[in-house]
């Protein structure tokens, strides 16, 4: 098999030279870089560098020896959460898929760790040139809009994922009519009976998911990283469900809203998986809690249950949300640190802290909300 070339022009020699570097970002390594290898190749090496050193938070040590680009960094898919992605499809019993919009090739690699066949297409240039650096010869990369080859690649028994960019040079777009591939494609794959997989941002509006598909909102260590739709063989068409990885799921089945009742012994503060998936009635049924507000996504009880889908906090006092009241209280608690934890309230947690005048040894868990009653502000314990 022939090698695949490096991106952005890099070479072997000028990349470890940049990894070596104790700080890609700074101006002696800049310096000697330039000296050694030429602007362009040094920009490049150091660059990667960088991203690497930044990707670890991501893919752990794989990072050291994969090629990002900045984008392609922030959109790609967590290891974990693509491992998942490469087990539905296998689970499904397609043994290829077709990864539109590849990206850095993220997916691509689980698709592979899997034993699947993997084309992937990604219609950037420099991106595509990336996917193949970090797939190498496993995998079939492609270069093209992905409305130009869907009909060739997508034969009969194929499976296939997207993952829509959505972000360009000016930062994250919103609107899905922005995202590529088009929006058209990303439905008509779900609606072309096949197995099919579409990954995107969890803050999707649920009124653009189609009624046919299973919605599934993955929260990953403590973050709510995307909204999945799933189509054909080993989907359930019409279930909407969060899951908090590795594997506590909740499913969504309409269950009538909560109650609002007055702040209990304990406060939850679902996953964010449970609210995107609009599984608040069906979390505060298990839990035996209502509402703190019937617009925010606090629940309480007098009871203390354990569960994947929510962090519980003891409550050990309520106070009314009014500077001077919580100034006394950091004052006579001598509070030098302080989480703050906040919905439905109109404040910046930075600023708040500036203006409590923090000073002590002690640390304390603020959570401040609405209720019927007024804003409130609840010192709260982890348990």
């Amino acid at each position: 098999m022939s090698a695949i070339p490096l991106p952005f022009g890099l070479t072997e020699e000028a990349l470890a030279a940049a990894m070596s570097e104790k700080d890609p970002e700074s101006l002696a390594a800049a310096s000697r870089m330039r000296r050694r290898y030429g602007s362009e190749l040094a920009a490049a090496a150091l660059t990667q560098a960088g991203l690497r050193r930044q990707a670890k938070a991501k893919f752990g040590d794989r990072a050291l020896t994969m090629f990002f680009t900045r984008a392609g960094l922030e959109q790609a898919t967590r290891p974990e959460v693509a491992s998942y992605h490469a087990r539905r499809f296998v689970e499904s019993g397609v043994s290829r898929v077709v990864d539109l919009g590849c990206g850095i090739g993220s997916d691509s690699m689980a698709f592979l760790r899997a034993g699947l066949d993997v084309i992937a297409v990604e219609v950037d240039p420099t991106t595509a040139a990336v996917a193949r650096a970090n797939l190498g010869n496993r995998a079939e990369v492609i270069c093209a809009d992905a409305s130009e080859v869907i009909e060739q690649l997508l034969t009969p028994g194929v499976g296939v994922f997207c993952d829509p960019a959505r972000r360009n040079d000016h930062g994250r777009l919103w609107r899905v009519e922005d995202f590529t591939p088009d929006w058209s494609i990303v439905t008509e794959l779900l609606d072309g009976g096949r197995t099919a997989g579409v990954k995107l941002g969890p803050g999707l509006p649920h009124s653009l998911i189609p009624q046919a598909v299973e919605a599934e909102w993955i929260t990953h260590r403590g973050e709510t990283v995307e909204v999945g739709l799933w189509a054909g063989v080993g989907s359930i068409p019409g279930r909407g469900s969060a899951l908090i990885m590795p594997d506590a799921r909740l499913t969504v089945t309409n269950a009538p809203p909560l109650p609002v009742r007055d702040l209990g012994r304990y406060l939850y503060e679902p996953a964010g998986a449970i609210i995107r998936a609009g599984g608040i009635p069906e979390l505060g049924n298990q839990l035996g809690a209502g509402l703190l507000h019937p617009q925010v996504a606090y629940l309480t009880s007098d009871r203390l249950c354990g569960t994947p889908f929510a962090t519980a906090f003891q409550v050990r006092k309520q106070l009314p949300f009014h500077l001077k009241v919580l100034r006394a209280w950091v004052r006579e608690g001598q509070i030098g640190v302080l989480e703050i934890k906040k919905r439905g309230i109109d404040t910046d947690p930075a600023d708040l802290r500036k203006r409590l005048r923090l000073a002590g040894p002690n640390t304390a868990t603020l959570v401040i909300s609405p209720t019927p009653k007024g804003a409130q502000a609840v010192v709260v314990d982890r348990v």
